[in-house]
């Protein structure tokens, strides 16, 4: 499976109505969100309302995924803004059986994000509760950072336990992944890969989109 998921962090937040019809008008698959809470990262970014209006424009699944602590408390409130996908990060949960349920509960996908330092192995005793998992290939809270070289081996990696374990669940990355680094990605074993600079930096977003899925 080869999805492409466009971050929205990159997307020019004074057209962003612009740039959801264009990637509607895309091969891509979802649309990235990522929410950010000046506490689990250093940045601040969209909230509930600003989902609710990207939900209005969007005609693909939102891909929302919680930098945020203690993400078991915004469950319901992303779900009524329109999230079909909800990921939090292991690093930000303490329940997280108790919160991947209550996101299946709400009627979404649910995933688990890894930060680049956190290993496959936490994963261990949760994998068959995922719908998918993302692997972080840059530290979490900013855009346009180099892609992490090791993400490859944790994509191998994660993807010898979905097959051992879940194989229904997807593998997701997140960061600094453009036209180079996408098809050795895909090779690894990843499904879908969230691209932000690379497409909407892109002088033809569209045709960018397209290259990375074929």
């Amino acid at each position: 499976m080869k999805l492409i998921s466009p971050s929205l962090l990159s997307a020019d937040f004074g057209n962003l109505q612009r740039d959801i019809e264009m990637l509607n008008a895309s091969e891509c698959d979802w649309l990235h969100v990522d929410v950010m809470d000046g506490l689990f990262v250093p940045n601040i970014s969209f909230g509930q309302p600003i989902v609710k209006h990207i939900k209005k424009h969007a005609q693909k699944p939102l891909d929302v995924h919680l930098m945020i602590e203690e993400p078991g408390r915004y469950v319901q409130d992303f779900r009524d803004a329109g999230a079909d996908i909800l990921t939090i990060h292991y690093e930000a949960c303490h329940h997280h059986d108790r919160v991947l349920h209550a996101i299946h509960d709400a009627g979404m996908k649910a995933g688990v994000v890894l930060n680049p330092s956190s290993p496959i192995c936490l994963l261990e005793d949760i994998i068959q509760e995922c719908d998918l998992v993302l692997l972080m290939s840059v530290n979490p809270g900013f855009g346009g950072q180099k892609f992490i070289e090791n993400t490859y081996s944790k994509v191998r990696q994660l993807r010898a336990l979905c097959d051992r374990k879940n194989p229904q669940c997807l593998i997701e990355v997140d960061g600094g992944v453009n036209l180079q680094n996408a098809p050795k990605l895909f090779e690894a074993g990843a499904d879908v890969l969230v691209a932000g600079n690379a497409v909407f930096k892109s002088d033809d977003p569209q045709k960018t989109i397209h290259d990375m899925k074929n």
